[in-house]
């Protein structure tokens, strides 16, 4: 008679985290966006203000994909090698606070140069280049970008960690953070929209600040405070897990982790598709990037036939500006519309042909503000120098429209990649700062490439919109031919091996 075994050990599998708490958990986009949204709407306008010319704007956003090279990768890997023991706080918040903090003094910096420059000797006169002012900007600019990339990767991760690589679960939680990456752009683009800030905080308006710089810096006052309260709901939203995903491989590969060498060293494990995830990223930003550049330059210079140099341009600059804002905060209404409904989308029609239809959608956006642009310096406007009515109406419905395509690219490649890259032991730190890659090389070659790009074709924006129009049209053939169209099953199917294609 054979002998007899005890009986097997039945493990509890762990509580899954309520959606509620995933929705806290993702809270902190809302700040961070907040600040981003302003940084996409004034800073270009504004750099121009301090002296740096039209041609060498975009050279300044080096900061930013430079800064997302390095750090993203480098607070990735540290927060996987971060054992949950080693901070009260797990290991992905402590690097969320630090970013965050990071943002407001990044901010403050940005938002008083003017003043700090005048302290380092600028002249103050208008049309005078303000080298302390830019020196300050850039410095508080580049901390903007580390602290952007020092929370948004960790958050990701978090929310990774706390979906155990269930990918409806992953593919929901990115959808709450590009939900609230809506809430706060139109926070922020509403906030850059109002030209009366300075009149409520009139502190802010000095001798070397006027009212469109005062405007600005009290835009990113009121960021602080919706950063510190995002910041503080997702600290505080619930308790990362004590287990992760793949501890053994990562334990085995502890050596092996560097840093950003040990990051490319490991594009050599990747499989077909996840290249062709990192593929389509990569050229779906290359499109995102000359809009994000120029847009509400692009209302200023070409709808309303402004300058930023010229005294006699200036204000119908900056009403074109704002009127780009106001453009961008309806933007974010149907970005916050699409993030609600597009796991239903996904679920339906699978992700990778939503993702290359949005693509599409992308390049007849960028071929009619090119259409725009043409219809507009052929026109004869008013006497009063105001745009017409279908002008600024036809430009206003081109960046409402791009929210749908921008919320899928706030959501879809994360979860794709998120999903795909924990299948081969990699940490979500790692899985993210290997996704950063693709969008800080494209935004690293639009940076340089853009402003003399302009310049070629005589300096206006239009030619770095046919760019991103072409770059858009090929990352939507490739998605649509290249990405699974994988379905999300039920519960029970998922349980039985039941994935469709």
């Amino acid at each position: 008679m054979p002998p007899r075994t005890a009986p097997a050990a039945t493990s509890t599998p762990p509580r899954k985290v309520p959606l509620r708490k995933l929705l806290r958990a993702a809270s902190v986009a809302c700040g961070v966006q907040f600040g981003w949204a302003l940084q996409l709407s004034l800073l270009t306008p504004y750099v121009q203000e301090l002296g740096i010319p039209h041609a060498f704007a975009s050279l300044v956003w080096l900061c930013g994909p430079l800064s997302g090279l390095l750090v993203q990768p480098l607070v990735g890997h540290l927060s996987d090698r971060i054992g949950p023991a080693a901070s009260p706080l797990g290991r992905r918040r402590p690097f969320i606070a630090a970013g965050a903090a990071c943002i407001a003094a990044a901010v403050l910096t940005v938002g008083f140069s003017a003043d700090l420059g005048r302290l380092f000797g600028d002249d103050v006169t208008p049309g005078s280049t303000r080298l302390g002012a830019i020196c300050v900007y850039l410095v508080g600019f580049w901390l903007l970008d580390v602290g952007n990339n020092g929370t948004q990767g960790p958050c990701r991760a978090f929310l990774a960690d706390l979906t155990e690589n269930d990918p409806r679960r992953t593919r929901i939680a990115n959808a709450y953070f590009s939900l609230f990456m809506a809430l706060g752009n139109i926070l922020g683009y509403a906030t850059g929209a109002y030209s009366g800030w300075y009149s409520i905080f009139p502190f802010t308006v000095t001798e070397s600040c006027g009212i469109s710089c005062a405007n600005l810096k009290s835009a990113f006052l009121l960021d602080i405070i919706v950063l510190v309260i995002t910041t503080y709901t997702t600290v505080t939203s619930v308790q990362e897990p004590q287990t992760f995903g793949s501890d053994e491989a990562q334990n085995s590969g502890a050596e092996q982790e560097a840093f950003l060498w040990e990051l490319f060293g490991s594009l050599r494990y990747f499989t077909l598709p996840i290249w062709m995830v990192l593929i389509v990223t990569a050229l779906t930003w290359m499109a995102w990037f000359p809009f994000t550049l120029f847009d509400t330059d692009w209302m200023g210079r070409e709808i309303y036939r402004g300058s930023p140099d010229n005294p006699g341009e200036t204000q119908r600059y900056h009403d074109g500006v704002r009127m780009g804002s106001f453009g961008l905060m309806l933007n974010s209404v149907v970005l916050g519309f699409t993030s609600v409904v597009l796991e239903k989308l996904c679920r339906k029609w699978g992700a990778g042909l939503v993702w290359g239809v949005s693509n599409i959608l992308m390049t007849l956006c960028f071929l009619a503000m090119l259409v725009i642009t043409y219809v507009a310096k052929n026109m004869d406007y008013p006497s009063s120098g105001a745009p017409p009515t279908g002008i600024v109406v036809a430009s206003l419905v081109v960046f409402t429209i791009l929210g749908a395509p921008l919320a899928i690219t706030y959501s879809i490649p994360y979860a794709m990649a998120a999903s795909r890259v924990e299948n081969l032991g990699l940490g979500q730190g790692l899985a993210m700062g290997i996704l950063n890659l693709a969008i800080v090389i494209p935004q690293v070659i639009v940076s340089l490439g853009s402003g003399p790009w302009d310049q070629l074709f005589g300096g206006g924006n239009a030619p770095a919109f046919a760019v991103a129009a072409g770059a858009s049209f090929i990352g939507g053939l490739v998605a649509i031919l290249g990405l699974p169209r994988a379905r999300i099953a039920s519960s029970s199917s998922r349980r039985r091996g039941g994935t469709h294609r």
